[in-house]
């Protein structure tokens, strides 16, 4: 497996990019200021874009791996690489997402920890009612990671 930084058409990799964040307007807010990683297996298997959000601290903006390469440690794989590339530049690492139980186990499960929630986030900022395993999302939960901890 390698991760490469894509630093040109980053629209490119709007397919996978959707996965994550169904609203290609809100997609835009962030994809030119961030970092766009994206991890290959012989082809193109996961992506997620990091932003910086103050002097120490960066956000997992967009994580999305193909459906059909989930669960085999790669969006994992992903997430332990920017943390390590991060870990020189700041202290934390956030993720918001929606509060989907599997999602935050998910997160939980990668060295993340509760930090905060934002009530009707996605009420309030999409188009249409936004589903994930079945569930409407309302509230955004943050969780953050150390990147001393190593």
């Amino acid at each position: 497996m390698i991760v490469v930084i894509i630093k040109e058409n980053k629209k490119g990799f709007l397919d996978l990019l959707l996965l994550a964040d169904e609203q290609e307007d809100m997609i835009d807010k962030y994809l030119e200021r961030g970092a766009l990683f994206a991890l290959y297996d012989n082809d193109l298997r996961s992506i997620c874009v990091v932003t910086s959000e103050g002097p120490d601290t960066f956000e997992i903006q967009s994580l999305a791996t193909y459906p059909q390469f989930q669960c085999k440690g790669y969006a994992g794989y992903l997430i332990n690489h920017v943390c390590n590339y991060y870990s020189d530049k700041g202290t934390t690492m956030m993720v918001g997402t929606g509060d989907v139980p599997s999602i935050v186990s998910f997160y939980e499960k990668n060295g993340f920890v509760f930090s905060h929630r934002l009530e009707e986030y996605f009420p309030d900022n999409y188009d249409k009612p936004m589903f994930e395993n079945g569930i409407q999302l309302k509230d955004k939960i943050y969780l953050k990671r150390d990147l001393r901890a190593g």
